[in-house]
């Protein structure tokens, strides 16, 4: 049997480093770039259409948005506005898409703009704020505000995150501080000292309690600037007394069929790489007392990104070494593993929402996971659907099961019953 293989949905011209999916429009929204090096190599956000063709989940480029000399490396949503982070500023977008109408279409497309690109196709090189029209769609996007976000002597913006009414978003960086900025103002209205080193990764919950994990080995729970608790995996999980562990991402998520209910879950990597390295670790956590609820292998490859789905039931994990996995929430079993589907370091997965667009696109497919690397290239992984027995047909067999039990007996033991 050959070796299994994850979908190229597209493939961009520059490293891609972040990703999120707009359901209402359909939207793959991928960004990367080279950087203010002098290499030839563009930096920009593209925004593909999903579309659903033959019972193929494909993408096409709807829009490529150059942004000149910073490469987009981490990005938040939040209905139509983008928050990238490049370099060590904030840049906020809004984008929108709408049909085009009549001979205004016709006109678009009868330009020399080539045919919709697909996966392997070289997109077309386009200015800053120029459309790129696919059969009467047309997506603008405008720069909103900008703003510094980090001030390390090498600063940096490693995360950006949205509050859960999409009215805050607070970023992390390599200066150890949490900062929060109105939207779309961004004017700021909270920082403090969060870590000692850089922050790796946080997550806002809906009651505003905040989750920051960063290189010092530890992560903390805050409510606006004042320490609520420290999360203590290794004092309650596998310890290694000579391998350290650190935390490498955070996620909060819904648990399914419990409305109000939410889960955070981590992901801890060896701080060392060793020629025999240890096992990475997911962890699940209760929400109100951030106490673990269970700890689970996810193999030797050292971790790089965490997704959580829509309504909790699945997580998506990416690796340095280029493979892809997804995990059910709630038992922190493995589902889906492609070993090397990407062949470099998955930079970002993302989960297809499930409102929206989101169960048009996904068809008879459980779920399905973006990915994104180093290598330019945005991969699909969709998750069949697992058959389920109805309980009827369960309590039938059992009935049936407890009907010949008894038949035989009754037949190996004449007066048994």
């Amino acid at each position: 049997m050959g070796r299994r293989r994850a979908q190229e949905l597209y493939r961009a011209p520059f490293p891609l480093y972040a990703l999120r999916v707009d359901p209402s429009a359909g939207l793959l929204i991928a960004a990367g770039g080279g950087g203010a090096a002098k290499t030839g190599i563009k930096n920009g956000v593209h925004f593909l259409k999903l579309e659903l063709i033959n019972g193929c989940l494909s993408a096409s480029l709807l829009h490529s948005h150059d942004t000149e000399t910073r490469a987009t490396m981490n990005l938040a949503l939040a209905g139509d506005i983008l928050a990238a982070g490049q370099d060590a500023q904030c840049q906020l977008l809004r984008f929108r898409a709408h049909q085009q109408k009549g001979n205004k279409a016709e006109k678009a497309g009868s330009k020399d703009q080539g045919p919709r690109q697909r996966k392997g196709a070289a997109p077309a090189e386009k200015k800053s704020g120029a459309d790129i029209q696919a059969e009467g769609v047309e997506l603008k996007v405008e720069n909103l505000q900008a703003v510094q976000t980090d001030f390390s002597p090498d600063p940096l913006q490693k995360v950006v995150c949205f509050s859960h009414d999409d009215t805050q978003l607070a970023t992390g960086g390599t200066d150890g501080c949490v900062r929060v900025w109105k939207v779309p103002s961004m004017e700021k209205v909270l920082e403090f000292k969060a870590h000692e080193g850089e922050i790796e990764d946080l997550a806002l919950g809906p009651d505003g309690k905040l989750v920051t994990v960063g290189w010092d080995f530890k992560a903390f729970v805050w409510q606006k600037d004042q320490l609520v608790t420290q999360l203590h995996w290794q004092e309650n999980g596998p310890t290694f007394s000579s391998t350290p562990y650190r935390y490498q991402a955070c996620r909060f998520g819904q648990v399914p069929d419990q409305p109000g209910g939410l889960r955070l879950f981590t992901v801890q990597i060896p701080h060392k790489r060793l020629r025999q390295p240890p096992p990475c670790y997911l962890t699940a956590w209760d929400s109100s007392t951030f106490l673990p609820l269970r700890t689970r292998s996810c193999g030797h490859e050292v971790i790089s990104c965490l997704s959580v789905s829509e309504s909790g039931t699945f997580l998506g994990l990416g690796t340095v070494t280029g493979s892809v996995a997804i995990y059910i929430a709630f038992s922190l079993q493995r589902l889906y593993y492609i070993r090397e589907a990407h062949g470099i370091v998955v930079t970002d997965v993302a989960f297809l929402p499930e409102k929206g667009r989101g169960p048009e696109l996904l068809g008879p497919h459980e779920t399905a996971l973006f990915s994104v690397a180093v290598d330019s290239r945005c991969q699909l992984h969709l998750l069949p659907s697992r058959r389920s027995v109805p309980v009827w047909l369960l309590l039938l067999l059992c009935a049936g099961l407890i009907v010949v039990t008894i038949l035989l007996l009754q037949s190996a033991f004449p007066g048994f019953l």
